[in-house]
Protein backbone atom coordinates (compact mmCIF):
# COMPACT_ATOMS: atom_id res chain seq x y z
CA UNK A 1 0.00 0.00 0.00
CA UNK A 2 1.75 3.13 -1.23
CA UNK A 3 1.26 6.43 1.68
CA UNK A 4 1.65 9.91 0.54
CA UNK A 5 4.79 11.03 2.48
CA UNK A 6 4.13 13.09 5.36
CA UNK A 7 7.17 15.65 4.47
CA UNK A 8 5.93 16.36 1.39
CA UNK A 9 1.69 16.40 1.56
CA UNK A 10 -0.40 17.06 -0.89
CA UNK A 11 -1.65 19.70 -1.88
CA UNK A 12 -4.45 21.88 -3.38
CA UNK A 13 -1.61 23.01 -6.37
CA UNK A 14 -1.08 19.74 -7.07
CA UNK A 15 -4.84 18.90 -7.89
CA UNK A 16 -5.14 22.04 -10.07
CA UNK A 17 -1.75 20.96 -12.37
CA UNK A 18 -2.91 17.73 -12.64
CA UNK A 19 -6.65 18.54 -14.27
CA UNK A 20 -8.13 18.00 -10.83
CA UNK A 21 -7.70 14.29 -11.44
CA UNK A 22 -9.06 12.52 -7.88
CA UNK A 23 -7.23 9.04 -8.57
CA UNK A 24 -4.31 8.48 -6.21
CA UNK A 25 -1.80 7.57 -8.87
CA UNK A 26 -0.12 11.17 -9.83
CA UNK A 27 0.16 12.11 -5.73
CA UNK A 28 1.02 8.76 -4.13
CA UNK A 29 3.50 7.54 -6.55
CA UNK A 30 5.89 10.19 -6.17
CA UNK A 31 5.44 11.44 -9.62
CA UNK A 32 4.77 14.75 -8.11
CA UNK A 33 7.27 15.61 -5.44
CA UNK A 34 9.83 13.67 -8.86
CA UNK A 35 8.30 17.00 -10.86
CA UNK A 36 8.79 19.54 -7.55
CA UNK A 37 12.51 18.30 -7.21
CA UNK A 38 13.46 19.15 -11.19
CA UNK A 39 11.63 22.62 -10.89
CA UNK A 40 14.59 23.59 -8.54
CA UNK A 41 17.08 22.84 -10.54
CA UNK A 42 19.36 25.44 -12.50
CA UNK A 43 18.14 24.02 -15.98
CA UNK A 44 15.41 21.48 -17.72
CA UNK A 45 14.11 20.57 -21.33
CA UNK A 46 11.13 19.07 -22.10
CA UNK A 47 11.58 15.48 -22.94
CA UNK A 48 10.20 16.81 -26.49
CA UNK A 49 12.89 19.17 -26.88
CA UNK A 50 15.71 16.93 -26.62
CA UNK A 51 13.72 14.11 -28.69
CA UNK A 52 13.11 13.55 -32.83
CA UNK A 53 10.46 11.69 -31.66
CA UNK A 54 7.89 10.17 -28.99
CA UNK A 55 5.68 7.58 -30.55
CA UNK A 56 4.64 4.14 -30.63
CA UNK A 57 4.15 1.69 -33.80
CA UNK A 58 -0.20 2.01 -33.96
CA UNK A 59 -1.68 -1.56 -34.67
CA UNK A 60 -0.85 -3.49 -37.27
CA UNK A 61 -1.68 -7.12 -38.82
CA UNK A 62 0.44 -9.72 -37.31
CA UNK A 63 1.81 -12.33 -39.42
CA UNK A 64 3.97 -14.78 -37.70
CA UNK A 65 6.33 -16.67 -39.23
CA UNK A 66 8.72 -19.72 -38.27
CA UNK A 67 11.62 -19.23 -40.55
CA UNK A 68 14.08 -16.15 -39.98
CA UNK A 69 14.66 -15.82 -43.80
CA UNK A 70 11.00 -14.48 -43.64
CA UNK A 71 11.04 -13.30 -40.72
CA UNK A 72 12.53 -10.44 -38.13
CA UNK A 73 12.93 -10.93 -34.23
CA UNK A 74 9.75 -9.34 -32.39
CA UNK A 75 9.45 -7.35 -29.20
CA UNK A 76 6.18 -7.63 -26.91
CA UNK A 77 5.91 -5.16 -23.86
CA UNK A 78 7.34 -7.87 -21.56
CA UNK A 79 9.99 -8.88 -24.44
CA UNK A 80 11.80 -5.97 -24.48
CA UNK A 81 13.21 -6.59 -20.78
CA UNK A 82 14.54 -10.22 -21.88
CA UNK A 83 18.45 -10.91 -21.70
CA UNK A 84 18.31 -13.63 -24.04
CA UNK A 85 17.02 -12.48 -27.50
CA UNK A 86 16.88 -16.14 -29.03
CA UNK A 87 13.27 -17.02 -28.02
CA UNK A 88 11.76 -14.14 -29.65
CA UNK A 89 8.73 -14.90 -31.84
CA UNK A 90 9.53 -13.56 -35.47
CA UNK A 91 7.13 -11.33 -37.43
CA UNK A 92 7.00 -11.27 -41.11
CA UNK A 93 9.20 -8.73 -42.86
CA UNK A 94 6.30 -7.79 -44.98
CA UNK A 95 4.30 -6.26 -41.98
CA UNK A 96 7.32 -4.06 -41.24
CA UNK A 97 7.35 -3.25 -45.04
CA UNK A 98 3.88 -1.71 -44.33
CA UNK A 99 4.32 -0.38 -41.51
CA UNK A 100 8.55 0.92 -40.90
CA UNK A 101 7.87 2.30 -37.50
CA UNK A 102 7.50 -0.94 -35.91
CA UNK A 103 11.37 -1.44 -36.41
CA UNK A 104 13.65 0.05 -33.43
CA UNK A 105 17.14 1.41 -33.79
CA UNK A 106 20.24 0.86 -30.96
CA UNK A 107 20.27 3.79 -28.82
CA UNK A 108 16.38 4.31 -28.39
CA UNK A 109 14.68 4.20 -25.00
CA UNK A 110 11.83 1.86 -25.12
CA UNK A 111 8.65 2.60 -22.82
CA UNK A 112 5.48 0.12 -22.28
CA UNK A 113 2.58 1.83 -22.61
CA UNK A 114 -0.05 -0.22 -22.30
CA UNK A 115 -1.02 -2.38 -19.19
CA UNK A 116 2.19 -2.36 -16.95
CA UNK A 117 3.06 1.19 -17.73
CA UNK A 118 6.72 2.41 -17.25
CA UNK A 119 8.89 -0.08 -17.87
CA UNK A 120 12.28 0.87 -19.82
CA UNK A 121 14.59 -0.82 -21.88
CA UNK A 122 17.67 0.33 -23.76
CA UNK A 123 18.06 -0.60 -27.33
CA UNK A 124 20.72 -2.80 -27.76
CA UNK A 125 23.23 -2.68 -30.86
CA UNK A 126 21.75 -6.63 -31.22
CA UNK A 127 18.46 -5.41 -31.69
CA UNK A 128 19.12 -2.97 -34.56
CA UNK A 129 15.76 -4.02 -37.31
CA UNK A 130 13.99 -6.17 -34.67
CA UNK A 131 10.07 -5.23 -34.90
CA UNK A 132 8.36 -4.43 -31.31
CA UNK A 133 4.60 -4.39 -30.03
CA UNK A 134 2.20 -1.32 -30.54
CA UNK A 135 2.15 -1.26 -26.63
CA UNK A 136 5.44 -0.09 -26.36
CA UNK A 137 6.94 3.93 -27.02
CA UNK A 138 9.54 4.54 -28.49
CA UNK A 139 11.51 7.46 -26.93
CA UNK A 140 13.95 8.68 -30.08
CA UNK A 141 17.02 10.59 -29.18
CA UNK A 142 18.31 14.08 -30.60
CA UNK A 143 21.79 13.13 -30.48
CA UNK A 144 22.84 16.90 -30.95
CA UNK A 145 21.14 17.99 -28.30
CA UNK A 146 21.45 14.64 -25.18
CA UNK A 147 23.36 11.63 -25.34
CA UNK A 148 21.37 8.71 -25.59
CA UNK A 149 22.74 6.75 -22.75
CA UNK A 150 22.00 9.93 -20.38
CA UNK A 151 18.36 10.42 -21.55
CA UNK A 152 17.64 6.42 -20.85
CA UNK A 153 19.01 6.76 -17.19
CA UNK A 154 17.42 9.72 -16.67
CA UNK A 155 13.84 8.10 -17.78
CA UNK A 156 14.60 4.59 -15.99
CA UNK A 157 15.34 6.19 -12.94
CA UNK A 158 13.13 7.31 -9.23
CA UNK A 159 12.41 10.28 -10.48
CA UNK A 160 11.49 9.29 -14.72
CA UNK A 161 9.76 6.20 -13.83
CA UNK A 162 7.26 7.15 -10.82
CA UNK A 163 6.19 10.82 -13.82
CA UNK A 164 5.81 8.37 -16.66
CA UNK A 165 3.63 5.95 -14.79
CA UNK A 166 1.22 8.94 -13.44
CA UNK A 167 0.47 10.28 -17.23
CA UNK A 168 -1.61 6.60 -17.28
CA UNK A 169 -5.09 6.72 -17.91
CA UNK A 170 -7.59 3.69 -17.89
CA UNK A 171 -10.21 1.84 -15.50
CA UNK A 172 -9.56 -1.69 -16.97
CA UNK A 173 -6.30 -1.08 -19.18
CA UNK A 174 -3.73 1.66 -17.91
CA UNK A 175 -2.01 3.09 -21.19
CA UNK A 176 -0.26 6.69 -21.87
CA UNK A 177 0.37 8.59 -24.92
CA UNK A 178 3.25 10.33 -26.55
CA UNK A 179 2.17 13.76 -26.01
CA UNK A 180 1.24 12.29 -22.12
CA UNK A 181 4.83 12.49 -21.52
CA UNK A 182 6.26 14.91 -24.24
CA UNK A 183 6.13 17.11 -21.47
CA UNK A 184 8.56 15.64 -18.92
CA UNK A 185 11.24 17.85 -17.43
CA UNK A 186 14.72 15.98 -18.14
CA UNK A 187 17.38 17.94 -15.88
CA UNK A 188 20.30 18.84 -17.67
CA UNK A 189 23.97 18.95 -16.03
CA UNK A 190 26.50 19.69 -18.97
CA UNK A 191 28.17 17.78 -21.70
CA UNK A 192 31.01 16.16 -19.28
CA UNK A 193 28.74 14.30 -16.86
CA UNK A 194 26.28 13.60 -19.57
CA UNK A 195 28.54 11.94 -21.99
CA UNK A 196 29.98 10.19 -18.67
CA UNK A 197 26.87 8.61 -17.84
CA UNK A 198 26.06 7.86 -21.66
CA UNK A 199 29.51 5.63 -21.82
CA UNK A 200 28.56 3.41 -18.87
CA UNK A 201 25.21 2.90 -20.61
CA UNK A 202 27.16 2.25 -23.63
CA UNK A 203 29.36 0.13 -22.15
CA UNK A 204 27.04 -1.95 -20.38
CA UNK A 205 25.10 -2.29 -23.83
CA UNK A 206 27.79 -3.89 -25.06
CA UNK A 207 28.07 -6.45 -22.32
CA UNK A 208 24.35 -7.03 -22.35
CA UNK A 209 25.55 -8.55 -26.33
CA UNK A 210 28.40 -10.02 -25.18
CA UNK A 211 26.51 -12.01 -22.63
CA UNK A 212 24.11 -12.95 -25.73
CA UNK A 213 26.54 -14.12 -27.95
CA UNK A 214 28.54 -15.75 -25.41
CA UNK A 215 25.96 -18.29 -24.47
CA UNK A 216 24.71 -18.73 -28.20
CA UNK A 217 28.84 -18.95 -28.83
CA UNK A 218 28.50 -22.09 -25.81
CA UNK A 219 25.78 -23.56 -27.39
CA UNK A 220 27.02 -24.11 -30.83
CA UNK A 221 30.00 -25.23 -29.48
CA UNK A 222 28.52 -27.89 -27.10
CA UNK A 223 27.02 -29.64 -30.15
CA UNK A 224 30.44 -29.33 -32.22
CA UNK A 225 32.22 -30.89 -29.51
CA UNK A 226 29.74 -33.91 -28.76
CA UNK A 227 29.19 -34.50 -32.78
CA UNK A 228 25.76 -33.39 -33.31
CA UNK A 229 26.61 -29.82 -34.61
CA UNK A 230 23.22 -30.56 -36.83
CA UNK A 231 21.07 -29.52 -33.94
CA UNK A 232 22.67 -26.16 -33.90
CA UNK A 233 19.79 -25.66 -36.57
CA UNK A 234 17.05 -27.68 -35.67
CA UNK A 235 14.14 -26.31 -38.21
CA UNK A 236 11.54 -27.63 -35.66
CA UNK A 237 8.62 -26.20 -38.04
CA UNK A 238 10.05 -27.30 -41.35
CA UNK A 239 9.99 -30.74 -40.05
CA UNK A 240 7.08 -32.89 -40.56
CA UNK A 241 4.09 -33.08 -37.77
CA UNK A 242 3.35 -35.56 -34.85
CA UNK A 243 0.68 -36.71 -36.69
CA UNK A 244 -0.05 -40.59 -37.36
CA UNK A 245 2.98 -41.78 -35.46
CA UNK A 246 3.04 -45.01 -33.85
CA UNK A 247 5.09 -46.44 -30.84
CA UNK A 248 6.26 -49.38 -29.79
CA UNK A 249 7.30 -51.28 -26.20
CA UNK A 250 5.11 -48.60 -23.72
CA UNK A 251 5.39 -48.84 -20.16
CA UNK A 252 3.71 -47.87 -17.24
CA UNK A 253 4.93 -44.35 -16.80
CA UNK A 254 3.20 -42.70 -19.61
CA UNK A 255 0.64 -43.51 -21.90
CA UNK A 256 0.20 -40.20 -23.38
CA UNK A 257 0.75 -39.55 -27.04
CA UNK A 258 2.45 -36.05 -26.51
CA UNK A 259 5.17 -37.50 -24.36
CA UNK A 260 6.50 -40.17 -27.60
CA UNK A 261 6.42 -37.05 -30.30
CA UNK A 262 8.48 -38.41 -33.15
CA UNK A 263 10.34 -35.07 -33.81
CA UNK A 264 11.39 -34.85 -30.17
CA UNK A 265 12.19 -38.67 -30.08
CA UNK A 266 14.54 -38.05 -33.26
CA UNK A 267 16.19 -35.64 -31.17
CA UNK A 268 16.54 -38.04 -28.22
CA UNK A 269 17.62 -40.48 -30.09
CA UNK A 270 20.65 -38.37 -31.84
CA UNK A 271 21.55 -37.61 -28.44
CA UNK A 272 22.27 -41.18 -27.21
CA UNK A 273 23.93 -42.11 -30.38
CA UNK A 274 26.95 -40.38 -28.70
CA UNK A 275 28.76 -40.57 -25.40
CA UNK A 276 26.02 -39.32 -22.73
CA UNK A 277 24.65 -39.64 -19.55
CA UNK A 278 20.78 -39.76 -17.78
CA UNK A 279 20.70 -36.75 -16.21
CA UNK A 280 18.96 -38.52 -13.17
CA UNK A 281 22.14 -39.70 -12.63
CA UNK A 282 23.97 -36.42 -13.35
CA UNK A 283 22.20 -35.07 -10.36
CA UNK A 284 22.38 -37.62 -7.81
CA UNK A 285 23.54 -36.50 -4.79
CA UNK A 286 22.38 -32.85 -6.78
CA UNK A 287 19.41 -31.25 -7.22
CA UNK A 288 16.50 -32.54 -9.70
CA UNK A 289 13.48 -31.33 -7.89
CA UNK A 290 11.46 -27.88 -7.97
CA UNK A 291 10.97 -25.73 -5.33
CA UNK A 292 9.11 -25.65 -2.10
CA UNK A 293 5.69 -24.31 -1.82
CA UNK A 294 5.33 -22.11 1.27
CA UNK A 295 3.44 -19.09 2.71
CA UNK A 296 4.44 -15.90 1.48
CA UNK A 297 5.54 -13.22 3.77
CA UNK A 298 6.10 -10.06 2.31
CA UNK A 299 8.82 -7.61 3.79
CA UNK A 300 11.46 -5.03 2.84
CA UNK A 301 15.29 -4.64 1.99
CA UNK A 302 15.44 -2.38 4.79
CA UNK A 303 14.25 -5.18 7.38
CA UNK A 304 16.55 -8.08 5.62
CA UNK A 305 14.10 -9.08 2.82
CA UNK A 306 14.90 -11.25 0.46
CA UNK A 307 13.50 -10.84 -3.88
CA UNK A 308 11.42 -13.60 -4.74
CA UNK A 309 12.20 -14.39 -8.52
CA UNK A 310 9.03 -16.43 -10.37
CA UNK A 311 9.15 -17.58 -14.02
CA UNK A 312 7.73 -14.23 -14.91
CA UNK A 313 11.19 -12.39 -13.80
CA UNK A 314 13.95 -15.03 -14.27
CA UNK A 315 14.82 -14.53 -18.30
CA UNK A 316 14.79 -10.90 -17.56
CA UNK A 317 18.29 -8.55 -17.48
CA UNK A 318 17.14 -8.03 -14.17
CA UNK A 319 14.31 -9.34 -11.85
CA UNK A 320 12.45 -6.76 -11.62
CA UNK A 321 8.42 -6.84 -9.92
CA UNK A 322 9.38 -9.28 -8.09
CA UNK A 323 8.03 -9.93 -4.23
CA UNK A 324 10.02 -8.92 -1.35
CA UNK A 325 9.87 -11.44 1.22
CA UNK A 326 11.13 -12.18 4.69
CA UNK A 327 14.06 -13.99 4.56
CA UNK A 328 13.21 -16.06 7.80
CA UNK A 329 10.05 -17.27 6.82
CA UNK A 330 11.23 -18.33 3.02
CA UNK A 331 12.37 -22.06 3.42
CA UNK A 332 16.38 -22.51 2.55
CA UNK A 333 15.34 -24.60 -0.78
CA UNK A 334 13.56 -21.67 -2.48
CA UNK A 335 17.79 -20.30 -2.07
CA UNK A 336 19.80 -22.23 -4.99
CA UNK A 337 24.34 -23.38 -5.27
CA UNK A 338 25.91 -21.64 -7.21
CA UNK A 339 25.38 -22.82 -11.50
CA UNK A 340 22.25 -23.89 -10.65
CA UNK A 341 20.47 -24.43 -13.87
CA UNK A 342 16.50 -23.02 -13.72
CA UNK A 343 14.11 -24.53 -16.03
CA UNK A 344 10.35 -23.50 -16.46
CA UNK A 345 8.73 -26.53 -14.81
CA UNK A 346 4.81 -25.43 -14.47
CA UNK A 347 2.87 -23.39 -17.18
CA UNK A 348 0.70 -24.10 -20.21
CA UNK A 349 1.91 -25.36 -23.24
CA UNK A 350 2.23 -22.66 -25.74
CA UNK A 351 5.15 -21.62 -28.74
CA UNK A 352 6.25 -18.76 -26.66
CA UNK A 353 5.57 -19.70 -23.48
CA UNK A 354 8.35 -20.47 -20.44
CA UNK A 355 7.77 -23.90 -20.39
CA UNK A 356 10.80 -25.83 -20.88
CA UNK A 357 13.58 -22.65 -20.80
CA UNK A 358 16.55 -22.80 -19.22
CA UNK A 359 18.69 -20.00 -17.18
CA UNK A 360 21.53 -20.11 -15.03
CA UNK A 361 21.80 -18.92 -11.46
CA UNK A 362 25.21 -17.58 -10.65
CA UNK A 363 26.55 -13.77 -9.40
CA UNK A 364 24.20 -11.07 -8.49
CA UNK A 365 21.55 -13.81 -8.92
CA UNK A 366 22.54 -15.81 -6.00
CA UNK A 367 21.17 -14.10 -2.86
CA UNK A 368 17.53 -14.16 -4.71
CA UNK A 369 14.94 -16.65 -3.69
CA UNK A 370 13.22 -18.79 -6.04
CA UNK A 371 9.65 -19.92 -6.66
CA UNK A 372 8.53 -23.57 -7.17
CA UNK A 373 8.04 -23.01 -10.60
CA UNK A 374 11.59 -23.87 -11.37
CA UNK A 375 13.06 -26.78 -12.01
CA UNK A 376 16.68 -26.53 -10.49
CA UNK A 377 18.94 -29.10 -11.95
CA UNK A 378 22.51 -29.54 -10.12
CA UNK A 379 24.85 -31.74 -10.28
CA UNK A 380 26.28 -34.10 -7.74
CA UNK A 381 29.99 -33.86 -6.27
CA UNK A 382 32.32 -34.35 -8.56
CA UNK A 383 29.86 -34.38 -11.43
CA UNK A 384 29.69 -31.88 -14.99
CA UNK A 385 29.35 -28.21 -14.15
CA UNK A 386 26.13 -26.75 -14.27
CA UNK A 387 27.74 -23.65 -16.37
CA UNK A 388 28.52 -27.07 -19.06
CA UNK A 389 24.94 -28.16 -18.62
CA UNK A 390 23.37 -24.63 -19.29
CA UNK A 391 25.36 -24.67 -22.67
CA UNK A 392 22.92 -27.87 -23.71
CA UNK A 393 19.66 -27.00 -21.80
CA UNK A 394 19.44 -23.87 -23.31
CA UNK A 395 19.43 -25.04 -26.60
CA UNK A 396 16.22 -25.38 -28.85
CA UNK A 397 17.02 -29.55 -28.87
CA UNK A 398 16.49 -29.11 -24.96
CA UNK A 399 13.02 -26.98 -25.31
CA UNK A 400 11.43 -29.24 -27.55
CA UNK A 401 12.17 -32.70 -25.68
CA UNK A 402 11.69 -30.84 -22.47
CA UNK A 403 7.90 -29.60 -24.01
CA UNK A 404 7.27 -33.42 -24.81
CA UNK A 405 7.63 -34.38 -20.79
CA UNK A 406 4.25 -32.53 -19.88
CA UNK A 407 2.10 -34.12 -17.17
CA UNK A 408 -0.53 -33.09 -15.87
CA UNK A 409 -4.57 -31.65 -16.92
CA UNK A 410 -4.56 -28.36 -16.50
CA UNK A 411 -0.74 -26.17 -15.86
CA UNK A 412 1.23 -28.25 -17.69
CA UNK A 413 4.26 -29.57 -15.21
CA UNK A 414 7.37 -31.70 -16.16
CA UNK A 415 7.45 -35.42 -15.37
CA UNK A 416 9.29 -36.49 -13.15
CA UNK A 417 10.71 -40.05 -14.57
CA UNK A 418 11.41 -38.71 -18.18
CA UNK A 419 13.55 -36.19 -16.90
CA UNK A 420 15.61 -38.92 -15.20
CA UNK A 421 15.85 -40.71 -18.51
CA UNK A 422 16.61 -37.17 -20.46
CA UNK A 423 20.18 -38.42 -22.26
CA UNK A 424 22.91 -35.62 -21.62
CA UNK A 425 25.85 -35.55 -24.13
CA UNK A 426 29.25 -35.59 -22.27
CA UNK A 427 31.93 -33.58 -24.33
CA UNK A 428 35.89 -34.34 -23.24
CA UNK A 429 37.18 -33.09 -20.29
CA UNK A 430 39.11 -30.23 -21.72
CA UNK A 431 35.38 -29.41 -24.13
CA UNK A 432 33.63 -29.26 -21.27
CA UNK A 433 35.67 -26.86 -19.58
CA UNK A 434 36.06 -24.51 -22.38
CA UNK A 435 32.43 -24.38 -23.17
CA UNK A 436 32.01 -24.08 -19.29
CA UNK A 437 33.98 -20.87 -19.23
CA UNK A 438 32.19 -19.19 -22.39
CA UNK A 439 29.16 -19.56 -20.05
CA UNK A 440 30.56 -18.41 -16.86
CA UNK A 441 32.52 -15.10 -18.91
CA UNK A 442 29.11 -14.61 -20.49
CA UNK A 443 27.71 -14.08 -16.87
CA UNK A 444 30.42 -12.35 -15.69
CA UNK A 445 29.47 -9.85 -18.34
CA UNK A 446 25.95 -9.39 -17.56
CA UNK A 447 26.64 -9.21 -14.19
CA UNK A 448 29.02 -5.90 -15.10
CA UNK A 449 26.53 -4.86 -17.09
CA UNK A 450 24.79 -4.18 -14.17
CA UNK A 451 27.24 -2.71 -11.88
CA UNK A 452 27.45 0.26 -14.65
CA UNK A 453 23.85 0.57 -14.94
CA UNK A 454 23.91 0.82 -11.64
CA UNK A 455 26.70 3.72 -11.47
CA UNK A 456 25.41 5.63 -14.34
CA UNK A 457 21.96 6.09 -11.92
CA UNK A 458 23.99 6.90 -9.01
CA UNK A 459 26.13 9.78 -10.61
CA UNK A 460 22.66 11.07 -12.34
CA UNK A 461 20.78 10.70 -8.34
CA UNK A 462 23.80 12.00 -7.27
CA UNK A 463 23.86 15.53 -9.50
CA UNK A 464 19.97 16.11 -9.03
CA UNK A 465 19.93 15.70 -5.42
CA UNK A 466 23.41 17.87 -5.47
CA UNK A 467 21.84 20.53 -7.65
CA UNK A 468 18.38 20.60 -6.07
CA UNK A 469 19.72 21.64 -2.54
CA UNK A 470 21.63 24.61 -3.55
Amino acid sequence: MKLVNPSNPVTSAWLAEQGFRLDPAPYLSGAQEAKKLLERLPRTDKLSEVTTGIFHAGRFSRRWVQDREHGIPFFSSTDILEADFSYLPLVSRKSAVENPRLLIKPGWTLITRSGTVGRIAYARSDADGFACSEHVMRAVPNAARIPSGFLYTFLRSPYGVPMIASSAYGAIIQHIEPDHIAGLPVPRFGEKLEQKIHDLVEDSSRLRTAFQEGVVAATEDFFKSVGLSELNDLRWHQQERDLGFSVMGLGSMSLRAMNYARRASVITAALRSVESQPLGDICEGGLLSTGPMFKRIDSDYEHGGTLLVGQRQGWWNRPEDGRVLSRAHTPKQCFVPDETVMVGAQGLPSENGLLGRAMMVTGRWLPHAYSQHFLRISSGPGGVSGAFLFSFLRSEAALRVFRTMMAGSGPQSLHRGMLRNFPIPLATAPDRERIAETVRQAYRDRDQADVLEDQALALLTEAIEKEAAV
